[in-house]
């Protein structure tokens, strides 16, 4: 449901494992690097994928090398709480997407998706390996998967195989909220 594909999120992901693993702020990481923190913030949110000569500076200011750093696997998280203000917000313009903790070493993905007005995944349906489900909050959605399409709204529900190709379109004068859950994780 997002744009950023799922290697640029990886790289995302696996840079701020590498750069907590290190104790370093985002600001810490930027001054080392010499770059803006909004482009370390950008790149761990996978919405800025670094040319390699990018990269390799960044990780210089850690110090950890290319060859180390794609080499990393992070550890799972442990935690098992999360306080609203610690969802990671993974999507972008009029789509919310709050996920719950991150996908690293987990099976299943939990997002708290908001469609602003006019909100739309785009003309062309996401598919992908996998299983997804969620119940719609507030707001309407119309929800096309295959050659089915239905507007559901709140207490309503969807559950579908993933690779049947999919699109979510916000309808209405209010906001769309959404809890899902996919397995495998898809971003």
């Amino acid at each position: 449901m997002l744009s950023a594909s799922h290697d640029d999120i990886e790289l995302g992901r696996t840079l701020r494992a590498v750069r907590e693993r290190a104790k370093l702020s985002q600001r810490a990481l930027a001054k080392n690097a010499n770059v803006s923190s909004s482009t370390i913030s950008l790149i761990e949110s996978g919405r800025l994928n670094p040319s390699v000569g990018s990269l390799k500076r960044i990780l210089e200011g850690i110090p950890i090398g290319l060859s180390e750093f794609f080499a990393f696997t992070p550890e799972a998280e442990k935690q098992v709480f999360y306080a609203a203000e610690e969802l990671t917000e993974i999507g972008k313009a009029r789509l919310s997407l709050k996920q719950v903790g991150n996908s690293i070493g987990r099976a299943m993905m939990i997002l708290q998706e908001t469609y602003r007005p006019g909100a739309d995944t785009g003309r062309v349906m996401y598919r992908h390996e996998g299983e997804e489900g969620g119940i719609v909050i507030s707001g309407r959605v119309e929800i096309t998967v295959g050659d089915q399409r239905k507007i559901l709204g709140p207490g309503d529900a969807y559950y579908f195989d993933s690779r049947e190709p999919h699109r979510f379109r916000q309808v209405g004068p209010e906001d769309c909220v959404i809890v899902s859950a996919s397995t495998p994780p898809t971003f």
